[in-house]
C-alpha cells in the first residue's frame, strides 16, 4: 500500500488514522515481534514527548551488559538505510550520567513517534518536539520517527535534520523527489541515525527499533499502515485516492 498524500485532507482525518495505526503497531509488536521480556504500550507519558508507542524492557538489568535478547545483532546484520550518520563519540558525553526513564511497567528502551501536523504547526510546536525528541536520544532512549508530511519553512530539510542538529550539526539535504522521512536513532553507544527518505506512493521502509545497544527488530510500518488503511472508512478513502483536483 503506497503512502498517501495526507496534506489533501484536514488534520482531523490524519489524527483518526494515526490513532488506529498506533494501535496496529502496538498489536503487531506484542504479537511475537518483540522478544520475551519486552512489551509495547501506547501513549504513555515519559517526561519527554507524549510518544505513540513505548517499548519497555521488563528484564532485570544485569551487570554484564545487555546480553542477547532475541533481536538482530548489529555486528552481523547492520540495519540498512539510504543515509547512515554517526555522531562524534565524546569522552565527556560518554562519561556523563545517563537518565534512564523508568515506567511503572518496565524500563523504557525505545519510543516510536508518528509526526502529526500539530508537531510542525508553529515554530514553538516544532521546537518543543525536536527538543524533547533529542533529549530522549541524549538520555539513551532509542527513537523511531515517521514523518509523512513534507518539510515546512520551519524544517526545510525535514524532521531528521531538525532533530540531528541537536545532536551534532552535519550537512544533510533531503532528495527533491523524496520529501518525507522515516528515521531510526540508536542512542548508544555512539549516537547513530538511519534515515530513509520516502515519497507519496512509496512503501514504508523497515527501519530498526533498537532494544539494546547492539540488537534491534525491524519496525512493521508498511504492514501496520496497510491494516489501518483497510479499516479506514471507505467514503473517506476517496478523498485520498482520487486524482488531484478530482
Amino acid at each position: 500500500m503506497p503512502i498517501h498524500d495526507w496534506t489533501r485532507v484536514d488534520a482531523g482525518l490524519f489524527h483518526d488514522f494515526h490513532q488506529d495505526w498506533t494501535i496496529e503497531l502496538r498489536r503487531s509488536l506484542n504479537a511475537g515481534r518483540l522478544p520475551p521480556g519486552f512489551v509495547a504500550l501506547v501513549e504513555q507519558q515519559t517526561g519527554g514527548p507524549v510518544p505513540d508507542v513505548l517499548t519497555l524492557s521488563r528484564r532485570p538489568r544485569d551487570s554484564g551488559g545487555s546480553g542477547r535478547v532475541g533481536g538482530l545483532a548489529v555486528a552481523t546484520a547492520p540495519p540498512k538505510a539510504r543515509f547512515i550518520v554517526e555522531g562524534e563519540e565524546d569522552d565527556y558525553a560518554r562519561r556523563a550520567n545517563r537518565i534512564r526513564i523508568q515506567h511503572r511497567h518496565g524500563e523504557v528502551v525505545a519510543v516510536i513517534e508518528i509526526i502529526s501536523p500539530g508537531n510542525k504547526s508553529s515554530v514553538g510546536a516544532l521546537r518543543s518536539f525536536v527538543r524533547k525528541a533529542s533529549e530522549l536520544i541524549w538520555d539513551g532512549i532509542h527513537l523511531l520517527v515517521v514523518d509523512l508530511f513534507p518539510p515546512s519553512e520551519r524544517d526545510p530539510q525535514g524532521i531528521h535534520k531538525a532533530i540531528w542538529d541537536e545532536i551534532v550539526v552535519r550537512p544533510f539535504e533531503l532528495p527533491a523527489d523524496k520529501p518525507l522521512t522515516v528515521a531510526a536513532y540508536r542512542a548508544t553507544p555512539v549516537k547513530t541515525a538511519y534515515v530513509e527518505p520516502v515519497a507519496v506512493g512509496d512503501a514504508l521502509p523497515e527501519l530498526p527499533i533498537f532494544l539494546t545497544d547492539d540488537e534491534y527488530i525491524l519496525a512493521p510500518l508498511e504492514e501496520t499502515y496497510q491494516a489501518s488503511w483497510a479499516a479506514f472508512p471507505g467514503e473517506l478513502k476517496e478523498l485520498l485516492e482520487q486524482p488531484p483536483g478530482g
